[in-house]
């Protein structure tokens, strides 16, 4: 087993403020350490906010859970400081393949194209992710940045106020009173702050259960995406392989309905599956085993007041697709720009409004492709199975249908269409760049792209003139100057360009545009960064 587990990594230790006469106040709150609540921590007191983040564990979460990481929140990670020892340490993969039966039907490529950084997707196991997030959190300590993590302090009670938030907090020497501006809630599924605020969690339960085994095995199987329907090894069900670090493999096994979730677990019951898999001679090791049911759910709001939610405390999906942690780290990007923006009193406290409305989109978005995964992954009747059937045939011939296959819509960053921070469309360009777009990347000739924009508001220029700064209702937006003249893969221009000579770009600061025009025009520029921080 592992010893990260058992390895406290913010132990608890009396804080000052557990003897203070009266409540002291906090800038931000966060609960949960997992690794919403801690790349949110990191995002605010990167600029300068004071947070303090409370956990009832004091170690990394068990088990390898979230594995897989998307390039987007690879991205979003990269600006935080904590991106390259997830990459170094992950197994990079592009190509998933499906199986039907005993039969490879087809293949597929995540990143056909040259030009990004990062990669389609990385592997690792989530108590890495916690440890290097952690690291980070020491790293800008030692900076002299405002963030603490206080092990085994668990929130008993919350109360909700016009101006703040007050805290009962329970450790192992006493309960203590604390008080927040604002309350980050990143405390998972079961969110015990939802549940003390008396807050819906509303959606669907799939009627399947599917087994996770973390194995530790020398094996030769490619880095691959590998899932099967049907397959003799697991007849009338699904099966997914996946490749973790060290020598771990990620299996999934559909198990039914109607089962007993504890009998399932045990090594005696467990063993033979997984045997019936590899192969008799195969000799593995069981590292960590759970069990889970497909549910896709959501709050009707992220938002009650000074209360914000994020992560699987907002919204659940199936796993299939790594819809998880990926959309929850972009639940984060999405937050904190805003809330720095209203703490300095730059915004108005209803931009985060915009929070609720633009990441309540992504989340429906998730759950959708979720919801269509699992039906065709589990159909419910016998008709579904015979038309997913005919589809998995047809497409090992045909190229029509492998569009249709649907093993697990894999994730990828959501465009906010229809936010009220965008401006209207005045380039006619790339559609994949259009406003409420993430900013795909690029190579330049000294980098790449992402790297330059980093969490700022940016003017991209592109073979156009601009000012080198523009000052607007207290926001300072600096100016990038390309051309594709130094363009010499032409990324730049097809994915910001296509047909067009020149073009200028608002961006966020969480990379996402808010509008963009062919040349630049003041008076639309300026009225378009009041309306990026609900001025307008």
């Amino acid at each position: 087993m592992n010893k990260i587990f058992e390895v406290p990594l913010y132990p608890y230790a009396r804080h000052a403020d557990q003897d203070a006469a009266a409540p002291v106040r906090r800038k931000v709150v966060v609960i949960g350490a997992g690794p919403i609540g801690l790349a949110a921590a990191i995002d605010l007191a990167s600029q300068g906010t004071e947070v303090v983040v409370l956990d009832d564990n004091d170690k990394v979460s068990f088990g390898s859970r979230a594995i897989c990481f998307a390039k987007r929140p690879l991205e979003i990670l990269d600006r935080l400081g904590c991106c390259q020892p997830m990459v170094d340490k992950g197994v990079q993969w592009n190509v998933g393949k499906v199986f039907f039966d005993d039969r490879q039907v087809y293949d597929f490529n995540l990143l056909s194209e040259d030009g990004h950084k990062r990669p389609a997707f990385i592997n690792l196991q989530q108590y890495y992710f916690e440890e290097y997030l952690v690291n980070q959190v020491r790293e800008l300590q030692e900076q002299g940045a405002p963030i603490e993590i206080r092990g085994r302090n668990k929130v008993s009670a919350i109360g909700t106020h016009p101006g703040h938030v007050t805290l009962e907090v329970d450790t192992p020497e006493g309960s203590y009173n604390l008080e927040a501006d604002w309350l980050i809630a990143c405390d998972g599924a079961g969110s015990p702050t939802r549940q003390m605020l008396g807050l819906d969690f509303v959606g669907r339960v799939f009627e399947d259960n599917f087994l996770i085994a973390d194995v530790v095995m020398e094996a030769d199987f490619p880095t691959e995406r590998w899932f099967w329907f049907d397959p003799p090894f697991n007849k009338g069900q699904s099966a997914l392989l996946h490749k973790q670090p060290d020598g771990v493999w990620r299996i999934d096994l559909q198990l039914g309905w109607d089962i007993d979730k504890e009998r399932e677990k045990r090594p005696e019951n467990v063993i033979p599956r997984l045997q019936a898999m590899l192969g008799e001679d195969v000799k593995f090791e069981l590292e960590w085993v759970s069990i889970y049911t497909f549910q896709c759910r959501r709050m009707e709001q992220f938002r009650h007041g000074r209360v914000l939610f994020a992560g699987d405390a907002a919204h659940q999906v199936s796993p299939f697709g790594a819809r998880g942690a990926n959309s929850g780290v972009q639940d984060t990007d999405n937050l904190c720009w805003k809330l720095q923006l209203v703490i300095d009193g730059k915004a108005p406290e209803s931009l985060l409004d915009s929070y609720n409305a633009e990441r309540i989109h992504g989340a429906d978005e998730n759950i959708l492709n979720s919801s269509r995964s699992t039906d065709f992954i589990t159909p419910k009747s016998e008709m579904s199975r015979v038309l997913r059937d005919a589809v998995l045939d047809l497409s090992e011939q045909y190229e029509f249908a492998r569009p249709l296959v649907n093993s697990g819509r894999l994730s990828v960053p959501c465009t906010y269409d229809g936010s009220p921070l965008n401006s209207a469309d005045a380039l006619d360009g790339p559609e994949r760049t259009r406003p409420g777009s993430s900013c795909p990347d690029a190579p330049l000739g000294d980098g790449f792209l992402l790297d330059r924009l980093g969490g700022k508001f940016v003017l991209l220029t592109i073979d156009a003139d601009a000012p080198d700064e523009i000052e607007e209702a207290g926001i300072k937006v600096t100016r990038l100057a390309l051309s594709v003249k130094d363009d010499k893969t032409l990324a730049l221009k097809e994915r910001y360009l296509g047909k067009h000579e020149s073009g200028v770009y608002l961006i966020r600061p969480d990379q996402h545009v808010a509008a963009r025009r062919p040349s630049f025009d003041e008076n639309q520029f300026r009225q378009a960064i009041r309306r990026t921080i609900g001025k307008e």
